[in-house]
């Protein structure tokens, strides 16, 4: 009985050794370890092959080990790789996975805590020698509540057919779902929604996209704009939902270029969300995402329940070459916007709809944009906030996940395409992109507060109104105003013996409403005069009575 208990401890020993030998000796990680068993077999691109999915998560500040136990995952799927520039250039593939049974049907399952589905991803960071690009950007998207819903990732480790592959990233695919695009599943009784469509390259048939009918702005090689069937499939989608989308996405476009385009009734907010592409440009604008507007750019619309179902932006996806990774077309300076790259590199034959330069054009979209931007800086994307994640992330793989993906792919201090720096560890590529982050977070926040907002109205000038009145002595005190760009306004507080007791200053950097808060100093209560003036327009102060208690 001994013996026969030595014999197979002595058999799972050796085949346990020969098991690390060839993942090069890759035994355990603090991250999460997905193993892919395709029978030896080099995965294939366009068709998905069945395969062994294995994984392993032994929860946070646990170590997991690659041979098990298998405690998130074991079961069959389907996997392909993907992508595009990403597969030419990197021989570290990405892979689209599809769970499924015994029988080779899709399931639906939770991966490493994620709502359950059929359908993942695993991203390869490659020429992202930080590994972080793509999923520092998500976890901005998720912190921008404009964009319903941002994929959520986890960085893994991959062993594939025995072999160490590397860090990856298992995200979640773009998707109609509870728990992803949350939109009505299309019908042909109603086809109004939902639908995701995407502006990408890669459309080499009719059936599978078509064209705006709206030119680029500041292109010269009468580059069109495609728009992609994603949701429904292009081999699912009906006729009547093809006339459809395409006819609801003719109609915004015209109301976008219309001339009465800022009306709010017949303009273009009746088709378009707002908030959602204020959210989506700062996504695409923070990394400075070269591929952002013109390539895996997605979009999707529900179903009209109560009036029009407005198109949104997003979901967000693909900023692996963003944050300064890229050597071309200016996207490595912390300055400039990616929202010019027609006329930075018009000759591109991927470009940007003329969307973003017409709503620069709306005054109170970027009256918008402007507030809504100093919010989110003084909160969920502060300074502190994304250091706060570039740590949070690096500690998971700043050790061991980054010295080995760097042994099975030494490219470190090596140029990749498009590398604009090279560094020669991690750290210094981790420190890059923290520093090309907060410049750039640094040089947005002077563009935005100096953006010229608007024309401006002469009749609706001054109008000052200043409240809550009565108001507590300390209190905030809260002042509208409809004034032009480059004004001076000075607000005096004057006490019953007409002494000056407080006074501030208004410098307006935009055409149009103003409101500014100023915190009261501790007064007396009783009557005071409060006298707001003007310096650009010959106008007279406007007076007025202020109750302090």
């Amino acid at each position: 009985m001994h013996k026969t208990l030595l014999i197979l401890l002595t058999l799972y020993l050796l085949a346990f050794q020969i098991f690390l030998s060839a993942q090069g000796g890759f035994t355990t990680s603090n991250l999460p370890i997905i193993v892919i068993d395709a029978n030896g077999a080099d995965i294939p691109d366009d068709i998905k092959i069945e395969a062994k999915l294995r994984i392993v998560d032994n929860g946070p500040g646990q170590m997991n080990n690659a041979a098990g136990p298998y405690n998130d995952y074991d079961g069959l799927m389907g996997i392909e790789t993907r992508g595009q520039t990403s597969q030419f250039f990197s021989p570290k593939k990405p892979f689209s996975i599809e769970l499924h049974d015994a029988n080779g049907a899709d399931i639906e399952k939770k991966l490493l805590g994620m709502p359950k589905e059929s359908d993942w991803v695993l991203l390869s960071p490659y020429s992202d020698k930080s590994l972080l690009r793509d999923v520092l950007a998500f976890e901005m998207g998720r912190r921008l509540s404009a964009l319903d819903y941002t994929p959520r990732t986890r960085l893994v480790e991959v062993v594939l057919n025995g072999s160490y592959h590397g860090v990856y990233v298992l995200t979640e695919k773009i998707k109609r779902d509870g728990d992803r695009v949350n939109i009505a599943k299309i019908e042909d009784a109603d086809p109004t929604g939902g639908y995701i469509i995407k502006i990408d390259k890669g459309a080499d048939s009719p059936d599978l996209y078509w064209d705006s009918h709206v030119p680029p702005n500041g292109v010269f090689g009468g580059q069109l704009i495609q728009f992609l069937y994603h949701y429904p499939k292009p081999e699912l989608i009906t006729q009547p939902q093809r006339a459809y989308i395409q006819g609801f996405m003719r109609q915004m476009e015209d109301a976008l270029r219309g001339n009465n385009f800022m009306d709010a009734t017949v303009g273009y907010q009746k088709y378009l969300d707002r908030n959602s592409f204020i959210d989506f440009m700062f996504l695409n604008e923070m990394s400075k995402n070269i591929d952002g507007y013109r390539i895996s750019t997605f979009l999707y619309k529900d179903r009209d329940t109560v009036g029009l179902s407005k198109l949104h932006a997003g979901p967000a996806w693909d900023f692996n070459i963003g944050y300064g990774n890229v050597n071309y077309c200016q996207g490595e300076s912390v300055s400039g916007w990616a929202w010019d790259f027609n006329s930075i590199c018009p000759d591109d034959y991927w470009v940007i709809p003329f969307w973003w330069q017409r709503l620069r054009q709306d005054t109170n979209y970027l009256i918008a944009t402007q507030q809504r931007w100093k919010a989110l800086r003084e909160t969920t994307l502060s300074d502190n906030a994304v250091n706060g994640m570039i740590d949070s992330m690096n500690a998971l793989i700043n050790v061991g996940p980054a010295a080995r993906n760097f042994q099975q792919w030494p490219i470190m201090g090596v140029p990749q395409w498009p590398n604009y720096f090279v560094g020669y560890s991690h750290a210094e590529e981790v420190n890059y992109l923290r520093n090309w982050t907060i410049d750039r977070l640094h040089w947005m926040d002077g563009a935005i507060a100096g953006i010229y907002v608007g024309t401006y109205n002469n009749s609706e000038y001054f109008n000052p109104k200043i409240y809550p009145n009565p108001v507590r002595s300390g209190a905030l005190l809260h002042s509208e105003f409809y004034l032009r760009s480059g004004d001076e306004v000075t607000i005096e507080i004057i006490d019953i013996y007409g002494r000056t007791v407080a006074t501030t200053g208004v410098l307006p950097r935009r055409n149009g409403a103003l409101y500014y808060d100023w915190q009261l100093p501790q007064l007396l209560p009783g009557m005071y005069t409060y006298k707001v003036s003007t310096l650009l327009e010959q106008q007279p102060a406007f007076v007025g009575h202020l109750v302090v208690y």
